[in-house]
C-alpha cells in the first residue's frame, strides 16, 4: 500500500451495521509512501493508522 499526502483512506466496516470511514491522509510516516499514515477522518477525528486489509487508498 502506497499513499501521498492528500490521498483519501477508505476503511470498510468489518462488522454488520458498522459504516465505512473515510478521511484525508495528512502525513505519511513510512518510507516511499508506506504506512503508517496520519489521517483526518471526515468527522474531524485525527489518528495514526496502520491500515489493514479492509482499507483502500484512493489516490487524488
Amino acid at each position: 500500500m502506497n499513499a501521498t499526502v492528500g490521498d483519501r483512506l477508505l476503511v470498510h466496516g468489518n462488522t454488520v451495521g458498522e459504516s465505512d470511514r473515510s478521511g484525508v491522509i495528512t502525513e505519511v510516516q513510512g518510507v516511499d509512501g508506506a504506512p503508517p499514515y496520519r489521517v483526518q477522518y471526515d468527522d474531524g477525528h485525527t489518528c495514526l493508522v496502520f491500515p489493514g486489509p479492509d482499507a483502500v487508498v484512493v489516490h487524488q
